[in-house]
């Protein structure tokens, strides 16, 4: 199956030491694992900008894929460069363990973050159910030491705010620890509109989540009512007509 890259990197303004990296939409296991993308190719893509001092990423993404998100995560942690991280709107899910990646993460006012515990569908029989609730423990432990690291908070403290699907402003986000700075200049637009999540622009599906904040509700536009069109007025009768009539009528009194 071909797959489409949910990543864009590129040099900044022409300048070889500073290296941009877009992470919009969905992290997806489809291109992550597809023929023509894999991880190899994010690597590739990563060391095409060369020998740069500095990366700035910029995400909006509700999360996607545990495993995309995680390789990702690793291979910018080990990356010499210094990585500023901007939420341009949402990180969410998998998104936020991304962003961890960052020496500085820098979220405008408006921003959200937001942790959970992992989730997935499963078929199968029993033992199927108690192998997977194993690996899915072991994945959230894994995600509870990227978010530690960064935050230096309690592994219980973690492990409740996972638990509880906690969504985070900016300024929840950095008391916390998994922010280091509050852009103040730049505001997020943010809607919702049958279900889903518009976020500057960028479309997300937020259905799977329990605790989703109350955003703005776009309502469906609707035909202006056309104004009803008075009747035009019947036009006055001509006086000298109405003066005849008079008299007509006087005259067969009369007789």
């Amino acid at each position: 199956m071909k797959g489409k890259k949910f990543w864009q990197f590129k040099a900044q303004d022409n300048n070889s030491t500073v290296g941009e990296l877009m992470l919009y939409g969905d992290i997806s296991e489809y291109s992550w694992w597809g023929d023509d993308v894999t991880p190899k190719q994010f690597k590739e893509d990563l060391d095409a900008l060369g020998d740069i001092t500095e990366l700035n990423i910029y995400i909006n993404s509700g999360g996607g894929d545990v495993f995309a998100g995680q390789a990702i995560h690793s291979m910018l942690k080990r990356h010499s460069a210094t990585k500023i991280v901007y939420i341009d709107g949402l990180a969410a899910s998998i998104a936020s363990v991304i962003a961890m990646a960052g020496d500085k993460i820098i979220m405008p006012k408006n921003a959200m973050m937001m942790v959970h515990k992992c989730w997935t569908i499963a078929i199968g029989n029993a033992d199927d159910m108690r192998k997977m609730a194993d690996d899915m423990d072991k994945i959230d432990e894994s995600i509870i030491a990227t978010y530690a690291d960064k935050t230096g908070l309690d592994k219980d403290d973690i492990i409740e705010l996972m638990t509880d699907e906690t969504w985070m402003t900016a300024q929840d986000a950095l008391d916390y620890g998994f922010a280091d700075e509050i852009e103040e200049s730049k505001q997020v637009a943010a809607s919702m509109r049958n279900g889903l999540l518009l976020i500057n622009g960028q479309q997300m599906d937020v259905s799977r989540f329990q605790n989703v904040p109350e955003f703005p509700k776009v309502k469906k536009p609707t035909r202006a009512r056309a104004e009803p069109v008075p009747p035009e007025p019947e036009p006055e009768p001509d006086n000298q007509a109405v003066q005849i009539a008079k008299a007509k009528l006087m005259l067969e009194l009369e007789l």
